[in-house]
């Protein structure tokens, strides 16, 4: 088995004189993603979990007293919260760890945020979407702004509940980036309603800051279910650490009193969602991948993958915190409503492509509204490789197809990337535009997945 536990210098992502290894090109050109010679077999360990990272930090930032987050995450997208939190007074700190990723972090919070700053959210809609609530308690206006495909993400959900609850936001009436929160310092709070229908993360921005507001928050949702409801939940759970409580009375509704938020040590889960393509892997190639430092239990959307892989035909054991996935080289088609998981749609998808018969995804129209439309950039990419893709109103059906080699496009997606990679496993000749996009949540990934592929029984 190959051990991919830490980054091994014998393979570098950058060498492409490593027998088996896909080198990273310099600047835009495509990556020729590896293909595996046979089945996979392969540990691997992967950094903090994004989302935990993002809604900790947020809370610390909040908080009382000084925090740490032991293995947090080091990506694009951590970087850019990081650097929000900064920009308003809080003091961020690298302190030595224990994580093979980097350092942890010691988080300081400001007697004061101040504003009189710009954030650059990139384009990850944990910063987009949680720092707003955060700026409009600091004094001083903060512009918000991001990657081109960021002013096309939904954001006038956020930006009316804020202004439900009395805060001053000028956005040249567009409803999305750029627009600058005008915070005087304090939150009057209270009671609103939104439509979250879109993203979850409207309801989880409003929660992380709700308790420093004057009044609370009273929070409903109108509209269809809200997607990701699993993500709510980490918030909720992530808040309860900190000693604040969120009381839901009913469906769609939220409730935080007004209190402190406490410093805390808190320990980040590896990143289950990232871990997707990985396992994905084994049932592609009819081989067998571990993940170590698998949570017991966790909100993480990515700890459906235990029940979702056997589905395509895979044996899951779960044993002493390890994950193990393993292929038998045959790939049943599935029928899924994936509403809670959405952002594991491009990995499951990749493999209903590589199916023996077809497949339905539906439950995920949600995704049209992430880094891209993921349900058309599927769909496009796939059909370019010679796949029989339709997309449905919130999903798509995938019909077998043989594949050939050609370029897939990311779309700035680090997701799409994901995909394409595993499609590339069994199909020759596959170039990925901007591997680099991998960073948002995972700049090891080419590495990891380039040793990966070299693994094999």
């Amino acid at each position: 088995m190959g051990i991919i536990n830490q980054l091994d210098p014998r393979f570098s992502p950058y060498d492409d004189e490593t027998p088996g290894v896909a080198a990273v090109p310099p600047g835009d050109a495509p990556w020729p993603s590896p293909t595996a010679s046979g089945p996979i077999d392969a540990a691997v360990d992967l950094p903090g979990s994004k989302s935990l990272t993002n809604r900790q930090l947020v809370l610390s930032a909040l908080a009382d007293s000084p925090s740490t987050l032991r293995a947090p995450l080091h990506s694009r997208d951590t970087t850019l919260m990081v650097d929000a939190l900064r920009s308003m007074g809080t003091t961020i700190e690298a302190v030595s760890g224990t994580g093979r990723f980097g350092d942890d972090w010691l988080i300081t919070p400001a007697d004061e945020l101040l504003g009189s700053t710009t954030v650059d959210c990139g384009l990850a809609g944990t910063v987009m979407r949680f720092i707003p609530p955060v700026a409009a308690l600091a004094l001083g206006p903060v512009v918000f702004d991001g990657d081109e495909a960021a002013r096309r993400r939904p954001m006038k959900t956020t930006i009316s509940s804020l202004r439900s609850l009395g805060v001053d936001i000028a956005d040249d009436g567009a409803g999305a980036l750029p627009f600058t929160v005008h915070g005087t310092g304090r939150v009057a709070g209270g009671e609103i309603v939104i439509d979250a229908s879109s993203s979850s993360q409207f309801v989880s921005g409003l929660l992380l800051s709700a308790a420093r507001f004057d009044e609370g928050l009273v929070l409903r949702h109108s509209g269809e279910r809200v997607p990701s409801q699993p993500h709510i939940e980490m918030t909720i759970q992530a808040l309860a650490g900190r000693g604040v409580t969120v009381e839901s009375p009913g469906p769609g509704v939220w409730t935080i009193a007004p209190g402190r938020i406490r410093g805390a040590t808190v320990d980040i889960e590896p990143d289950l969602s990232n871990a997707a393509p990985f396992l994905a892997a084994a049932v592609a190639t009819g081989g067998r991948v571990s993940v170590s430092g698998w949570p017991t239990t966790t909100t993480q959307v990515g700890a459906h993958l235990i029940d979702l892989l056997p589905l395509f035909g895979a044996t899951v054991s779960l044993v002493d915190g390890v994950l193990t996935v393993e292929g038998t080289g045959e790939i049943h088609g599935i029928t899924l409503d994936l509403s809670e998981g959405g952002e594991l749609a491009p990995a499951l998808v990749a493999l209903a492509a590589l199916a023996d018969s077809p497949s339905e995804i539906t439950g995920i129209g949600h995704i049209r509204h992430h880094e891209t439309d993921r349900l058309a950039a599927l769909a496009n990419e796939l059909t370019a490789l010679g796949g029989i893709v339709t997309e449905l109103e919130d999903g798509l059906r995938i019909e077998p197809a043989p594949l050939h080699g050609g370029t897939w496009k990311t779309y700035a997606d680090h997701r799409m990337a994901h995909a394409g990679a595993i499609i590339a496993l069994v199909t020759p000749d596959v170039l990925i535009e901007d591997i680099a996009t991998t960073s948002k949540t995972l700049p090891e990934f080419p590495e990891l997945w380039s040793t990966l592929a070299a693994s094999t029984s």
